[in-house]
C-alpha cells in the first residue's frame, strides 16, 4: 500500500532499481552547468535559453520549433534545475520510451506511465513518485486525466508541466484529441507551476486557439524558424508509383532507414510486399495489425539496421531515429501541417536528406469531394478546406518549395532556399488556355460523369467499350486532342482540379465542372498558364542532386574507427534492450574519430558526451579508438 508521505508500510522508498538512475539530484545548479555536466553541452541553441530561463522564473511558455530543434532540453534542463519533478504529458508511447532511454543513459531519474505498461511496473513507478525518486515523469494525457493519477500528483512537488505535441488541444489543428483540452484544468490544480507547451507544427490560427484551450494567456510565446535546410523537398505527379518509390530509395536510403506513408492499410501491404520482392527489408505498419507485429516492427525500426516501413500516418511520431534518410508520400496529406511534420521524421541527425510527395489529379478530387461530403461543423469544414487547397497550391507550385511549405505557418523566408526540386531544376510554364477549354468542353458535353481516362479517350479520338456504348463518338469534341498524348492531357487535367475548374461528382469518380472557376475559361475571359511536367526520366535525375554519405569526409582509417564503434555500440545497445542511438547517434560517434581523445577529459569535451555517459562508456571508447587498426 502506497502512504501518502514517501513510505509504504513502513519500509525506507528504495526508489528506482537500475544503479544508473541514483545520480544526485541537480537542484541548484544552474541550467548551464545542468546542460554541460548531464548532457554534454557547452551552449544553449536558438531559442532554447529563453525557454528556459522562462520556465525557471516559474513563467508559462509556448515553443514552437521544427522537428530536431532541440524542445525536449527546454523542459529538461529547468525540470532538473528546480525543486520537484518534471511532469511530461504526451499521446505517444514510443516518444515516451525514447525520452525516458535516453534520460536514463544520463543519469537521470526518469519514468514514464502509460496504457501499454505491466499493472506491477505502474505501481513501481508510482511509488518511485511518492519517494521522491524521479526527476521526470512522463505520462499519457488519458492517464494523468484520471481522478487516481490527479489524486497522486497533489501529493508530490512538481518542478514544472510539460505538455508535447501541443497542437493536439486544437480544433483547428491537423491531430485534433479531444481529451487534450481538458489539460486545461492543470492550471487550477497547479496553480504555481509553470507550464511550457511545445509543438513542431502550428500555423497562426492554432497557436491562438492553443493558448485559449491551454488557458495560458499569460505565457512567452517563442517561436523558432521551421526552416529545415538539410531536408530536400521534391514533388512528383503520379506516373508509376511502385517504380517513383524504388528510384528514390535507391538513391537515397543508404545505410539508413526510409519512412513511405500510404493512405490505406491495403496500400502499406501491397507496398512491403513489392518492395521485399525487390530485396528490400520492408515491412507494414497500420492500425490494424496485432500489437505483437506493430511492436516487433518499431523494435527493428529502433534498432538502427537499414530498413523501410509502408505505414499509415500512425507511424514514426515520436520516434527519434536520426538516420531516416527518406521519407515518401505515396498518396497527398490534407493539409501542410501533417504532411511537414512527417516529413520531419528525416534528418534529425541533420545530415541532408530527402522527401517525395506522389500526387494526382484523382487523389485532389477526391479529397475535396470527401472533406464537402463530411459531417462536420461548418467552421471547422471551412478550416480543414483551407488546409486542402494550401497542400493541393504547394504539389503544383512553380516557385520555391521551402517557401510555399513556411508561408503556411506565418514564416517569411526572404530568399529560395536552393535544395527543392524547383530550386535545383525551375519548372517552364506554357499557355494552356485552348488545352484547358478543350478538357472543360468535353466534361461539359460527356455530361460530367466520367473519369480522367474516358475524357482522355473521347479527347484522343479512342474507340473505346465505354466510348461506343455510350455513343460519344458523335460528339463534336471526340478526337480534337488526339495531337497530344494520353501523358499530356493527364497532365492538364490535374492541374485543372488543382485549379478548382474541375471537381469529383458524386462517389463514382466522375468529373465535372466548378462552374465559377470554368466559366471564365471557356469564355476566353481569362488565360490559363500551367506547369510543364518533367518527363520521367528527368524527374528521376531530379532527386540527385542532394544525395550525401555523412560518412565522406572520413578517412579510411577513421572509416574503420567508426565501424568499430558502431559494432560495439550495437553490441551494447543489444544488452541494454534500447536503440543504439540512445547510447551515441552517428554524430557523437564521427566527432569523436575526428577528435581522436586519448583520456576522459577530452572525450568530455565533446559535443553530447557528459559527465554519466563518460562514466559508464568512456573506458571502452577509448579502448577502441586505440585498438582499432
Amino acid at each position: 500500500m502506497i502512504q501518502e508521505h514517501g513510505q509504504h508500510d513502513g519500509e525506507p522508498c528504495e526508489g528506482i532499481g537500475n544503479p544508473i538512475d541514483r545520480f544526485p539530484r541537480h537542484v541548484g545548479e544552474t541550467p548551464e552547468a545542468v546542460l554541460h555536466r548531464v548532457f554534454g553541452f557547452e551552449s544553449f541553441r536558438g531559442l532554447q535559453e529563453s525557454a528556459v530561463q522562462a520556465v525557471m522564473k516559474g513563467e508559462d511558455v509556448l515553443v514552437l520549433m521544427p522537428t530536431g530543434g532541440g524542445k525536449s532540453l527546454c523542459y529538461q534542463v529547468p525540470a532538473l534545475c528546480r525543486k520537484g519533478v518534471g511532469l511530461v504529458i504526451s499521446p505517444l508511447i514510443a516518444l515516451m520510451e525514447d525520452q525516458v532511454a535516453g534520460l536514463r543513459q544520463l543519469g537521470v531519474r526518469a519514468s514514464a506511465l502509460h496504457s501499454e505498461m505491466e499493472y506491477q511496473d505502474q505501481q513501481t513507478v508510482r511509488e518511485d513518485l511518492l519517494c521522491d525518486q524521479l526527476d521526470l515523469l512522463y505520462i499519457s494525457p488519458e492517464r494523468l486525466l484520471t481522478p487516481y493519477s490527479l489524486n497522486l500528483l497533489r501529493r508530490c512537488s512538481l518542478s514544472l508541466i510539460a505538455i508535447d505535441e501541443a497542437h493536439c488541444v486544437s480544433a483547428w489543428g491537423h491531430d485534433f484529441r479531444p481529451e487534450y483540452r481538458e489539460l486545461a484544468n492543470l492550471k487550477q490544480l497547479f496553480p504555481r507551476v509553470p507550464r511550457i507547451a511545445l509543438t513542431a507544427t502550428a500555423d497562426p490560427r492554432t497557436r491562438s486557439d492553443m493558448l485559449a484551450a491551454l488557458d495560458m494567456p499569460q505565457a512567452h510565446i517563442l517561436m523558432g524558424s521551421f526552416h529545415r535546410s538539410n531536408l530536400f523537398l521534391q514533388a512528383q505527379p503520379k506516373h508509376s508509383e511502385t517504380r517513383q518509390v524504388l528510384d528514390a530509395l535507391d538513391r537515397h536510403m543508404g545505410q539508413g532507414a526510409a519512412i513511405v506513408y500510404c493512405g490505406s492499410r491495403k496500400k502499406t501491404e501491397t507496398l512491403a510486399r513489392q518492395l521485399r520482392e525487390k530485396g528490400h527489408t520492408a515491412f507494414a505498419f497500420h492500425a490494424g495489425m496485432s500489437p505483437a507485429d506493430k511492436k516487433n516492427v518499431l523494435l527493428r525500426f529502433r534498432s538502427g539496421e537499414p530498413m523501410i516501413v509502408a505505414a499509415t500516418i500512425a507511424f514514426g511520431m515520436g520516434i527519434d531515429r536520426p538516420d531516416v534518410r527518406t521519407v515518401i508520400h505515396l498518396d497527398m496529406p490534407t493539409s501542410p501541417e501533417g504532411y511537414y511534420q512527417q516529413i520531419g521524421r528525416a534528418g534529425r541527425d541533420g545530415e541532408p536528406s530527402h522527401t517525395l510527395l506522389l500526387y494526382s489529379g484523382e487523389g485532389v478530387a477526391r479529397a475535396r469531394y470527401w472533406l464537402e461530403e463530411a459531417q462536420v461543423p461548418e467552421a471547422e469544414k471551412r478550416a480543414m478546406q483551407g488546409r486542402l487547397e494550401s497542400m493541393i497550391s504547394l504539389t503544383e507550385t512553380t516557385g520555391c518549395r521551402t517557401q510555399a511549405i513556411l508561408a503556411c505557418f506565418g514564416e517569411t523566408l526572404h530568399e529560395p532556399c536552393g535544395h527543392c526540386d524547383n530550386c535545383l531544376h525551375p519548372p517552364s510554364t506554357f499557355d494552356a488556355t485552348e488545352a484547358a477549354q478543350k478538357v472543360l468542353s468535353t466534361i461539359y458535353r460527356t455530361g460530367e460523369r466520367f473519369g480522367a481516362v474516358q475524357l482522355i479517350a473521347v479527347l484522343k479520338g479512342k474507340m473505346t467499350e465505354a466510348v461506343e456504348r455510350h455513343a460519344l463518338q458523335h460528339l463534336s469534341v471526340f478526337g480534337i486532342g488526339k495531337d497530344r498524348t494520353d501523358v499530356w492531357w493527364r497532365m492538364v487535367i490535374r492541374q485543372l482540379i488543382a485549379r478548382g475548374a474541375i471537381g469529383m461528382v458524386g462517389d463514382h469518380g466522375g468529373l465535372g465542372l466548378k462552374r465559377e472557376t470554368a466559366r471564365p475559361i471557356l469564355r476566353g475571359e481569362v488565360s490559363v498558364s500551367l506547369r510543364e511536367d518533367a518527363t520521367s526520366r528527368h524527374m528521376a535525375s531530379m532527386g540527385d542532386t542532394p544525395r550525401n554519405d555523412p560518412n565522406e569526409g572520413l578517412s579510411d582509417e577513421e572509416y574503420r574507427h567508426f565501424l568499430a564503434l558502431k559494432m560495439w555500440r550495437r553490441e551494447e545497445a543489444y544488452q541494454q534492450e534500447i536503440p543504439p542511438y540512445i547510447i551515441f547517434r552517428d554524430a557523437t560517434l564521427r566527432e569523436i574519430i575526428r577528435a581522436r581523445p586519448t583520456n576522459r577529459q577530452e572525450l568530455g569535451d565533446i559535443r553530447g558526451v557528459g559527465q554519466s555517459k563518460i562514466e559508464r562508456y568512456g573506458d571502452a571508447v577509448l579502448a577502441i579508438l586505440q585498438e582499432a587498426p
